[in-house]
């Protein structure tokens, strides 16, 4: 293992963490050739196979899995490496790494900017994904810290509520019930709903909702992103349940409209969260804490340029949630 450099090291834990050459070339971004020359030169000096190909898919020989946990440990060494140094340094420089479901790259962006300015020798990695990768990568340890809408019930993490993030009803902007007001959840109910994937939530909390009054929701098609969504209402293929700062980038005279529906806005936060036991880096820890403090005002000057005629109900302040485990700090 003397001449294995730290690049195929890279290229192999991720590789070996999807079981999968594509996922793992595009994380890096590299290409697929790439991806798989530096794999054979890291097999040749190892003298094992490392991974084995049953039918389509690849599994770790034992060679690669004893090799994965090297890798990580190595990884893991550097990292506290580097967050010794940064400590070291102060915020002069540094790197965080972020991740964050979809709905949330309509204000994270917006929050960073002030904070890069006001620290700019810190560089940035943003993945933005859906729940599902966010929480794989949460449970892997990917990144020092993770937006998400609703913190997870199966893994021991620290999280703490730093923004409202309402969901409300989308129509387009002619729809019938468009403009009226108190419409019932059964009226809505029998309308056809463009929902996101299995584990999204706002999908969980949209169907929270309509369980709790014995209803069942009309799906009539299930879509990967808000965008996707958006146009398919603008293509008059029925209505959705969607973040509010999804519509902040919509103009005046948009193709969409906010339906004052009984039940609705459901009130929900978005989350800072990290692993329990985490230490987080200096340049972490002051992105969190900017978040807590700052990440509201940054957030609201987004929703000032959501027009009027788009939101018939106000937003109330951020209300205190209840007390959720491992939020102290």
């Amino acid at each position: 293992m003397r001449h294995a450099t730290l690049r195929q090291l890279k290229v192999f834990e991720a590789i070996a963490r999807h079981l999968s050459f594509t996922r793992a070339a595009e994380e890096l971004h590299l290409t697929q050739p790439t991806v798989s020359m530096q794999i054979k030169q890291l097999t040749g000096t190892v003298g094992m196979p490392l991974f084995e190909q049953i039918g389509k898919r690849i599994h770790l020989t034992g060679a690669g899995e004893a090799l994965h946990a090297t890798c990580r440990e190595i990884f893991d060494s550097i990292e506290r490496f580097e967050m010794d140094v940064a400590n070291r340094k102060g915020l002069k420089k540094g790197h965080l790494k972020l991740a964050v479901i979809t709905t949330a790259k309509y204000f994270i962006p917006r929050a960073l900017g002030p904070f890069c300015q006001r620290y700019p020798g810190i560089e940035v990695s943003l993945k933005v994904t859906n729940r599902e990768r966010v929480l794989e990568r949460l449970a892997d340890n990917l990144d020092d810290l993770y937006i998400l809408g609703q913190p997870p019930d199966n893994l021991d993490v620290v999280y703490k509520p730093f923004l409202e993030n309402p969901l409300v009803v989308i129509a387009r902007h002619d729809h019938p019930l468009a403009g009226k007001r108190h419409v019932t959840l059964e009226r809505v109910a029998g309308e056809p709903f463009l929902m996101r994937e299995s584990g999204s939530g706002t999908r969980m909390a949209t169907q929270r909702l309509f369980d709790k009054n014995r209803l069942k929701i009309n799906i009539r098609m299930e879509l990967g992103s808000n965008e996707a969504i958006k146009q398919a209402i603008v293509g008059g293929l029925g209505i959705s349940v969607l973040s509010r700062h999804s519509l902040a980038l919509e103009g005046e005279s948009g193709p969409l409209a906010v339906l004052n529906v009984q039940g609705f806005p459901i009130e929900r936060h978005w989350y800072a969260v990290y692993p329990a036991g985490k230490q987080l880096s200096v340049v972490a820890r002051a992105f969190y804490d900017y978040l807590l403090s700052e990440g509201r005002r940054v957030a609201e000057a987004g929703w000032a340029a959501i027009p009027e005629s788009l939101s018939r109900k106000p937003l109330h302040g951020l209300s205190r949630p209840d007390k959720a485990k491992n939020a102290a700090l």
